[in-house]
């Protein structure tokens, strides 16, 4: 993705240039807004969407983990109680034999 920055400030500057050349203030103003700013920001965004889309998808697969994580250490511990109270169960039953 670097080279697409680098095409981009590549971009500015040409356009930049143009500008500077134009007759009057306004038009050097309209012609980097409209050479430039607009199309670059457009884009840029279209060619950066799949890095967005896999920035999405790890951090949505990074969430399924950690949630899985989470309710498989929450099974352990319903386990373990469970066998803590079974455990105290038959200590109870054998006492009371």
């Amino acid at each position: 993705m670097p080279f697409l920055y680098l095409i981009a400030i590549a971009w500015i500057f040409v356009v930049m240039m143009m500008a500077l050349t134009e007759s009057s203030l306004i038009a050097g103003i309209m012609t980097f807004l409209g050479y430039c700013v607009i199309p670059l920001s457009l884009v840029l965004y279209i060619l950066s969407s799949s890095a967005r889309k896999r920035k999405i998808r790890a951090e949505y697969a990074e969430r399924q983990e950690q949630a899985r994580q989470q309710s498989n250490q929450q099974s352990n511990q319903q386990s373990q109680n469970q066998q803590i109270s079974e455990s105290t169960n038959s200590v109870k039953e054998n006492d009371q034999a």
